[in-house]
């Protein structure tokens, strides 16, 4: 397969405030160019598009090709589990909703430490290797959104997991909250191929700041912003696929000219990569340093650092933007250490910090900007 994946989660609608009314007239086009040009890899979900999502691949894809000129990915999120029963029921539904006898990947959605044990109660990892067994998935894997310690525990655990879906881009690699680089090592360790989710950071990639913009374009004056952070996810060796989440025909022509012969980026290009980052996280709201002397000594055990890092992350993300992934990376570590909340404004933090922030009011932005969500 063509490493470019058409992520079937922010289609083109008819209604810019209401996901599920689909235009499914661009989208039947765009389903059309992306296979006319070679790719066949189509990525949903039970939940997407308000529910839609599924429903709109019958009509545009299913029903209008042949299966063996496809390639289709669905999963079950947990949150949607309440009983044994519910597994079967949503999965035969899936089934139904998207015309199809079997799915090619099969995904337990958007696993972290706080749904785990959910995944386990209900017993979906045995429950997903019996649907393989009869023959109604053809692969098996998770997507993921949580730390690499956590991946690794995870892999380690169900070792029979054929991929794994991870969050990669340029502007997460080296994030201290997201840890794309050491999330994709882990697998890489595991001997598990990866298929990369948000390379473009729903859209924050594609509208980046002027400066990025002219430094791009002093290299290569053809490419567009987007296309250097495909490229970027495409280019790592474990990744056997990467997700564009098209909204319209336009994304879809830009990403498939340059997906159909896959260059991997040259180390200067990687080398204008990292200035980007560089330039991009310049304007952050907190200019904290991830040095976390103000971590040692917290009484309440706060990864400061860490919430800095997504807070700032997600004031980079593009405007209107409908799910955003810092939160869920939040409320998974929040779970397990202090909430920038149990501040308890003891002072010790400000009193080590070599930049002199005021870490105690960075702490009550952070709580009102994730905890009242």
């Amino acid at each position: 397969m063509k490493k470019l994946g058409f992520g079937l989660m922010r289609l083109p609608t008819l209604d810019p405030n209401d996901p599920s009314k689909i235009d499914m007239e661009q989208l039947k086009q765009m389903v059309d160019t992306f296979l006319e040009k070679g790719f066949t890899y189509f990525d949903t979900a039970w939940m997407y598009c308000k529910f839609q999502s599924e429903r709109a691949v019958k009509e545009a894809l299913v029903d209008r090709y042949p299966r063996d000129s496809f390639t289709l990915a669905t999963k079950l999120h947990v949150n949607y589990v309440k009983s044994l029963e519910d597994r079967d029921r949503i999965f035969n539904e899936q089934r139904a909703k998207t015309g199809v006898e079997f799915f090619d990947y099969y995904l337990l959605h958007a696993i972290s430490r706080e749904c785990y044990p959910k995944y386990n109660e209900f017993d979906c990892f045995r429950w997903l290797r019996e649907k393989k067994e009869a023959g109604l998935v053809r692969h098996i894997g998770f997507s993921y959104h949580d730390n690499a310690e956590f991946l690794d525990r995870v892999l380690t655990e169900h070792p029979y997991m054929e991929f794994v879906q991870l969050q990669i881009n340029y502007l997460d690699w080296e994030h201290d909250g997201i840890q794309a680089r050491q999330c994709y090592e882990v697998a890489t360790r595991h001997k598990v191929p990866v298929i990369v989710m948000e390379p473009v950071k729903g859209g924050t990639l594609a509208k980046v700041p002027a400066s990025v913009e002219k430094l791009f374009r002093s290299v290569h004056p053809d490419w567009s912003a987007p296309s250097w952070a495909i490229r970027f996810a495409a280019g790592l060796e474990n990744v056997f696929m990467v997700l564009s989440g098209m909204s319209n025909l336009e994304q879809m022509l830009d990403n498939t000219s340059y997906m159909q012969e896959l260059q991997p980026l040259t180390a200067q290009e990687t080398n204008t990569v990292w200035k980007a980052v560089e330039l991009i996280n310049s304007g952050i709201a907190i200019p904290c340093t991830n040095c976390a002397y103000c971590v040692d000594g917290c009484p309440m055990s706060i990864p400061i650092p860490t919430y800095f890092s997504l807070y700032n992350a997600d004031l980079q993300e593009a405007e209107g933007k409908e799910w955003k992934p810092q939160e869920a990376y939040y409320s998974n570590l929040a779970s397990a250490q202090g909430k920038a909340s149990d501040c308890i404004g003891c002072g010790h933090c400000e009193g080590v910090c070599p930049q002199h922030l005021p870490i105690m009011r960075h702490l009550r932005e952070v709580a009102d900007y994730f905890e009242e969500q």
